[in-house]
């Protein structure tokens, strides 16, 4: 399977989100939403309507986020990528993201993130994080990444893929879940005082 291999700064604008300094306000009458780190769920999505509501300059040109765009989180130990999807309006994202945005329509947001979020790309970014108290990747490094750029049917096969994968993850640990409960009520009722091998202490 051929595929071209590109920078990510020569596919994709890359901005830092919004200069907040230092932890974002809230402020229930602001103009926007903000998305933070403590917004991203494991499995990549964001619940909207956790949102805190802050204020951003009206001076400010300002660029809004919207469906297609993609966040790497460019602080911590884990540094990977999320494609949004049904974006409301007025969200922006704090400093310690990364936004992406496809120049091309020869590449797709999703298959750009899952393409980050790999194993090769992992290593890469792991070996160039930089700091002492808190691990980050600069801006440099992020416009580095090099990217395989299949046909857009091949992209569209490996997102589609990766979304099953994910759906067969969810079901997995559903069920994991749910026999962990169950064991534990067994373990309950074997501990109760009324079951009858309970021994008196």
């Amino acid at each position: 399977m051929s595929s071209e291999l590109r920078a990510l700064r020569d596919l994709t604008h890359v901005r830092a989100g919004h200069p907040f300094r230092g932890t974002v306000p809230v402020i229930d009458d602001g103009n926007a939403h903000v998305i933070q780190m403590r917004d991203l769920k494991p499995d990549g999505s964001i619940e909207w309507q956790g949102l805190v509501r802050s204020a951003v300059l009206p001076n400010r040109t300002l660029d809004w986020l919207r469906d297609g765009d993609v966040l790497f989180t460019a602080r911590g130990a884990h540094n990977y990528a999320v494609c949004l999807s049904n974006v409301p309006d007025g969200v922006v994202c704090s400093q310690y993201f990364f936004v992406l945005r496809c120049k091309t329509d020869a590449l797709l947001p999703a298959y750009l993130a899952w393409h980050i979020n790999r194993a090769p790309t992992q290593r890469y970014l792991a070996s160039n994080a930089e700091g002492t108290v808190q691990l980050g990747i600069r801006r440099g490094v992020l416009e580095a990444i090099g990217i395989a750029v299949p046909s857009l049917m091949r992209q569209h096969q490996i997102v589609e893929l990766a979304a099953a994968a994910s759906q067969e993850k969810r079901c997995l640990e559903a069920l994991i879940h749910n026999r962990e409960k169950q064991l534990d009520a067994l373990a309950d009722a074997l501990l109760s005082p009324s079951h009858p091998n309970r021994q008196a202490s």
